[in-house]
């Protein structure tokens, strides 16, 4: 299994992780309701994001950002594929990240 660094971009994950929050993933990692994952769409090719898995959907994954507000996730795109399982947070708070707030339904 590979790993690597993974910069946050944007409000999406808010208040689990910031702008600018460095993270390392594990690519292979098998996913769980609830895990913080990174995600292609098919919608959007090329396009990575990171969002907290809800649910197996077909042949990806529902997964939903911790900000409703400030997120476009599976409600607008459609289910997602993860390609990587975010493990820690490296800066500036390094550390296991804080479970979803939100019901993951």
């Amino acid at each position: 299994m590979r790993w690597r660094r993974v910069s946050v971009r944007g409000p999406s994950m808010s208040p689990a992780l910031s702008d600018g929050d460095v993270v390392v993933v594990r690519f292979g990692a098998p996913v769980r309701a609830g895990d913080v994952v990174l995600v292609t769409w098919p919608a959007r090719p090329g396009q990575l994001s990171v969002k907290r898995a809800v649910r197996p959907d077909g042949d990806g994954w529902l997964v939903r950002g911790d900000n409703p507000f400030g997120s476009t996730d599976s409600r607008t795109l459609g289910p997602a594929t993860v390609v990587a399982v975010v493990r820690a947070r490296l800066w500036p708070r390094p550390g296991r990240l804080p479970p979803s707030r939100t019901k993951l339904s």
